[in-house]
């Protein structure tokens, strides 16, 4: 009898968890403005704007950009993915590699909401050149002016970092050097967890960017790691040269990339995280 009764409960606890995970994932899935999941082609699998993958000579060089890849050190890795395929920067990139921002990250110049997830793959200490790389950076012109972004840095061993850098006229208008601004608008991660053939879960949220509320978050495995708050510096952009830089200086694997039109809170941001065979679990 109590043994019945336990199996019963049992079933009944995982016939809401499966209900509970079901309506969750229902509800992500229509939140997402930009999907890449690199499985067979470069172009997204789900895109506000352009879906297309450009690449230019260099970032300076943007307006001659064409369609597709043309670095033969970017490749498409077959079944190298978090599932299926994966996009493989196998020496430091120096070319412009990107997606269209415009529509696809939602930016608005009154109140600016999102998050952005993807994986990597590597062992930075053992895989990457000297100097920083900037594995993401979605900005309309540069690194340290109106750009989100993660880096690696260049110390030994390398630290992992999320920058919220608004306009460089209004943070740093004399463009100096100043380790108590960046470190304002930085979360630091000391010992990242990346390992070589073990997938990392990258995720940063934004909230009410150009309010007075602004707050930035970096999440890796599904773990909170940091804030960036009252800083509320503008986030200034022509919105249709914003940018989705990809592997600036970087060397590993890079998979499943996503942009929510909402900053989701740490139980979305885990629900990603386990989702077994990635983004296109939300689509099925």
């Amino acid at each position: 009898m109590k043994t019945t009764m336990l199996l019963s409960i049992s079933r009944v606890f995982f016939f809401l968890i499966t209900i509970v995970s079901f309506s969750q994932n229902k509800q992500l899935k229509d939140h997402v403005l930009f999907y890449s999941s690199f499985d067979g082609k470069l172009s997204a699998d789900v895109s506000v704007g352009d879906a297309m993958m450009y690449t230019a000579e260099n970032y300076k060089k943007t307006a001659n950009a064409k369609t597709g890849l043309h670095n033969p050190n970017v490749v498409l890795a077959k079944n190298k993915g978090l599932t299926g395929d994966a996009l493989h920067f196998k020496k430091a990139n120096t070319s412009a590699i990107f997606y269209k921002a415009h529509k696809n990250v939602g930016y608005s110049s009154k109140s600016w909401s999102g998050t952005v997830s993807f994986w990597l793959q590597l062992d930075p200490n053992k895989d990457l050149a000297p100097g920083y790389c900037d594995p993401i950076c979605i900005t309309d012109v540069r690194y340290n002016d109106a750009a989100l972004w993660v880096d690696f840095t260049d110390h030994d061993p390398r630290k992992f970092r999320f920058g919220a850098l608004g306009d460089l006229e209004v943070w740093n208008p004399e463009n100096k050097n100043d380790d108590a601004k960046w470190k304002k608008r930085t979360v630091t991660v000391n010992e990242p967890p990346f390992e070589k053939g073990k997938w990392t879960h990258i995720a940063i949220t934004f909230s009410k960017v150009n309010t007075t509320k602004s707050t930035f978050k970096l999440y890796l495995n599904g773990q909170f790691k940091g804030v960036i708050k009252d800083v509320n510096d503008p986030f200034t952009w022509e919105a249709e040269k914003g940018k989705i830089m990809l592997g600036l200086g970087y060397i590993g694997f890079m998979d499943e990339l996503t942009v929510f039109d909402k900053p989701l809170d740490i139980s979305e941001v885990k629900s990603v995280f386990e989702l077994k065979n990635g983004i296109k679990t939300l689509f099925n």
